[in-house]
Parts: C-alpha cells; structure tokens; sequence
C-alpha cells in the first residue's frame, strides 16, 4: 500500500506563529494563560499545556502577573482592551490574514458602509471580526442567507479566512441585488487554505482512500474532507491514529494523506507511520495466503 501526502498540509504560518509566541513566552518563564483555545487541534493543546499553558474563558481569569495571549482566531476590540487592563503582559497571536479582515471590516464600519462576512457566525474568528463593526456587519454561511439582509450600503464582502472559495464567490455574487451600489469584493480567504485544498483536491482524484488529520471542530479541517469527498467517496477527518480502522484499508493500493492547518507534523508523522505499518501488515497476509 503506497502512502502519498498532498503538497501542501499541515501549520499555516499563522498558526505556526502563535505557538511559537507561546512558547518564546514560556522561555521568558511567563504565566501564560490564553483566552480560548489558541488553535483548533485538541492534541497540540494538550501538549502545550504539559509545558504549563492554561486556556482561559474570560478576561477575568487574567491575573496581574500573568501573560494573556490573544488566540490565532483573534477577539473583539474590547476584550483585547479587557486583557491589558487586567494582565501583565498580552501577546497578539491573531493570524495575519484575520488581522486583515478585521481592519477591512473596520474601516468600512467607518465610512458608514455595511459589511457581509461570509462565514460561521459562531466561529471564534467570525466573533472578532464582527466586534469591528458591530452595528454594520452581517454574517451570513453562504448564498442562501443573503436573501434575509436588509437593504445594504456600498458593502463590503470579505470571507472567514478558511472558508470554501465557491461558497464565497456565491454569496459575493448574491449581495448584489441587496446593494444600493456595485459591492467591494475582498477575498480574504488566506492562500493556506487555498493551497491546501488545491493540493487536497488534485491527489483526492487519484487515491483508493484519503485521511484528512485535523480536529472535528477545526473550520478548515471540515472544508479540507468536504474538498476531499468530492473526488474520493473514502475520504475520512481523523484527529489520531487510533481512529484508523486497517479493515477500512482492504483492497486500498493508493492511500492519500493531509493535515488541517492547526495540525502539527509529529502528529502527522505518527499517523504516516501507521498507514505504512498497515499496509506492511496486509501486504505480509497476501503474501501468506499466496504461499
């Protein structure tokens, strides 16, 4: 059984970013504390927190001598004020990419425009961007959801950062008839995600089986497998290679491999590493049964 990973999978710069604020705080021999998890991957949590990180839910669990960390997905306006009111220390771990819709978003509320985000209204990053333009933005999951906005002002469309491209583009599409003048379209879609659904959807086509690793509440994970079955009906979302059944292997000559952004390579490694023992072991039975 051959063993092939896409060309682009696992930590996006963003998220490769914010562990290593988290950790070069650690160095300094900080109290680290952040509000929410800083990544959607249980696993790479869990080992953050052997090394003395705790996940926090509210502002108000921040100490005076503690270091407060901003997760990659970003907050509000006022929690950030919340947080260096009340900590030490406040390290902005916010992604790049989100800072941008976040300052998009803010600078249209500014001029008086209206703002749709196409994306998860309950996603952490979608919260945050939302909290820059609290009374013009509009968060809606796809095309379908446009139709109930009112009436809007010169928008503004920007997209959560891990978003399907289609699903944006449809929704972008849609706001025209709710404007009052042509939207401003920004695909604010980070080139990660991109990359990594591209790179996904090429090897999907060409593979018996196909195992996306990323956490079940990991945004870009979930798109990642939707993206995959489209070209491969055994594509499954795995977050550790205990989940790996080798009877769902039979007769699998050609199997495909990805990572979410938020996971990290030694976990990526364990679960190669028992794709390939698997694929030994019935290799070895075939060979048994031929003899």
């Amino acid at each position: 059984m051959q063993v092939l990973l896409a060309d682009e999978y696992g930590f996006c710069f963003g998220v490769e970013r914010a562990v290593q604020m988290v950790e070069e705080a650690l160095g300094h021999g900080a109290r680290v504390r952040t509000l929410g998890p800083l990544i959607h991957n249980t696993q790479e949590i869990a080992r953050l927190e052997a090394e003395g990180v705790r996940t926090i839910s509210s502002p108000a669990e921040v100490g005076a001598e503690t270091t407060a960390v901003i997760r990659a997905h970003g907050v509000t306006p006022g929690v950030q004020r919340e947080l260096e009111a009340r900590a030490e220390r406040v390290v902005d771990a916010t992604c790049p990419f989100v800072t941008k819709v976040q300052k998009l978003a803010e600078r249209a509320a500014a001029e008086g425009r209206d703002v749709v985000v196409v994306g998860n209204p309950d996603h952490p990053e979608m919260i945050g961007v939302k909290g820059y333009a609290p009374r013009n933005a509009h968060v809606v999951r796809d095309a379908s959801e446009v139709a109930g906005l009112p009436r809007l002002h010169a928008p503004l469309v920007v997209s959560q950062t891990t978003l399907k491209l289609k699903t944006f583009l449809e929704a972008a599409d849609a706001v025209r008839a709710r404007a009052d003048a042509e939207p401003q379209i920004v695909n604010t879609i980070c080139s990660a995600t991109r990359d990594r659904q591209d790179a996904a959807r090429s090897l999907a086509g060409h593979v018996d089986a196909f195992y996306i690793i990323g956490g079940r509440h990991s945004s870009n994970s979930i798109k990642l497998l939707s993206v995959c079955k489209e070209q491969c009906g055994r594509s499954s979302l795995i977050e550790t290679p205990d989940e790996i059944d080798a009877e769902d292997l039979r007769g699998a000559r050609r199997v495909g491999v990805t990572a979410g952004a938020s996971t990290p390579n030694w976990l990526i490694e364990q679960v190669v590493a028992r794709l390939k023992e698997i694929g030994a072991a019935q290799e070895e039975e075939e060979a048994t049964v031929a003899r």
